[in-house]
């Protein structure tokens, strides 16, 4: 038996609520959840108002790794996590080579992790035009659920599924019980748009409209209350979806939906022409949209609110400060966030009167309920594993892009001040030292 340690904070975010408390690790598990100054151990962390909080939960992160390590890696994304209070990442299925798109894929993935992550790990599967007498099989070796793009994915590798691929593969998940996490935008759609290249913010913005979304979501929910699946779109960034949303809960469709930082704490008036760092697909929207998804996630119509960390090298980025174009068009989609979500969250959070706790639900609990890990990650609770976050929610800090664990020094919040710092981070009742060996572990779907 490992020696026994209380963590103590004025501050603890409980499911119930934040309040004074002591929390009692043993063996890499909560034991107990006592009154403050309470209990015994065999040491004692005092960390007064520094808030303490579950460790949270991202389940939307590319890794790239194997085969696109230069854009990010286990080793990088999984340090960047523990730095930014994350304490398990579900790793999406591209876009590495292979994609977990197979068995042999997914062993592919967890051969590379072996010995990597500084965080807990687990992995989605894919689901493409083809290989749906694939998706079983992962099932069975324990992915998370199934990934789908309903308009191209920007890899080769990773095609998206056309309406009939659909059917197949939401009809075989619905049979197996797993999980369909969607990409929605409408290839039509988007085909029709204007496609205008250059360094304007508003060009890109019209080329990924909101009728894109909504046409695509439309689609899927009919899909899937024809087929029974239980689905879950991804990154919704548009506010046009949110009432065909309610709609199909009303009418008894198993969908949960997710938003993300980039979402909610940017906006389009203030992307910088050229500034390719910010950009995403679906893209970031305007303010007023960005109020419409604030209020949905304070409703309760969003799961999760998660990084959908997607980096790349400054090359594919064409960021003009490297001697790239600034070229919106060409440039990779992809927001590169994961050590940044928690303060970007808790900054915007904290200015429209939200707390801390429902902070923690949006970045952890949630998340966990997504992907079945209640009971042992998202929350400060006796039999979950001590994956515990000391942060201090009054402390401000500038963002400096070199100096984040990301492989690579892109991120639109570079040059921003953002609230609350992580202090501490511990995985299973250990602390994380991105200096040290580490020790996270690879989980699977119970």
């Amino acid at each position: 038996m490992s020696p026994s340690q209380v963590v103590r904070s004025r501050r603890v975010v409980l499911p119930e609520g934040e309040r004074p408390a002591d929390v009692l690790i043993r063996d890499g598990k909560i034991a107990a959840v006592g009154e403050y100054g309470s209990l015994s151990a065999d040491t004692v962390t005092e960390l007064g108002d520094t808030a303490l909080l579950p460790g949270l939960v991202d389940t939307h992160v590319h890794v790239n790794e194997p085969g696109r390590t230069e854009w990010e890696g286990f080793a990088t994304a999984t340090k960047a996590a523990a730095a930014g209070g994350v304490t398990t990442i579900i790793d999406m299925p591209l876009n590495s080579v292979p994609p977990t798109t197979t068995v042999d894929g997914l062993a592919a993935k967890r051969k590379t992790a072996e010995g990597q992550a500084w965080v807990d790990l687990g992995f989605w599967g894919g689901a493409i035009p083809g290989n749906v007498p694939d998706l079983a099989p992962l099932h069975e070796a324990g992915v998370f659920g199934f990934k789908s793009f309903l308009a191209p994915s920007g890899v080769d590798e990773f095609p998206h599924v056309e309406q009939a691929d659909l059917e197949l593969a939401l009809a075989e998940q619905a049979r197996i019980g797993a999980l369909a996490i969607i990409h929605a935008e409408d290839p039509a759609v988007l085909e029709a748009a204007p496609q205008t290249p250059g360094v304007h913010y508003r060009d890109f913005l019209a080329s990924r409209p909101d009728d894109a979304e909504a046409a695509a979501v439309a689609r899927l929910l009919d899909t899937a209350r024809r087929t029974g699946a239980r689905v879950h779109i991804l990154h919704v960034s548009s506010a046009a979806v949110l009432p065909l949303l309610r709609q199909a809960r009303e009418d008894g469709v198993q969908v949960t939906a997710e938003t993300c930082p980039h979402y909610l704490t940017l906006a389009a008036e203030e992307v910088p022409d050229g500034d390719t760092a910010f950009k995403c697909c679906p893209p970031i929207r305007d303010e007023s949209n960005r109020d419409r998804l604030w209020a949905a996630l304070a409703a309760g119509e969003f799961i999760a609110v998660v990084s959908d960390h997607s980096p790349s090298t400054p090359d594919l980025k064409l960021l003009q400060r490297y001697g790239g174009s600034g070229d919106f068009a060409a440039a990779w989609g992809g927001i590169a966030s994961l050590q940044l979500g928690l303060p970007a969250i808790w900054t915007e959070a904290r200015r429209r009167g939200h707390s801390l706790a429902e902070v923690v639900r949006w970045m952890s609990s949630g998340p966990a309920s997504l992907v079945g890990l209640t009971g042992t990650k998202g929350a400060i609770a006796v039999g979950c594993d001590a994956d515990l976050v000391a942060f201090d929610p009054d402390a401000d800090f500038a963002v400096h892009a070199e100096e984040l664990h990301h492989r690579n020094p892109v991120t639109p919040y570079a040059g921003k001040t953002l609230s609350g710092a992580v202090r501490t981070t511990w995985l299973r009742g250990r602390v994380v030292d991105v200096a040290a060996a580490p020790f996270g572990r690879q989980i699977t779907r119970s």
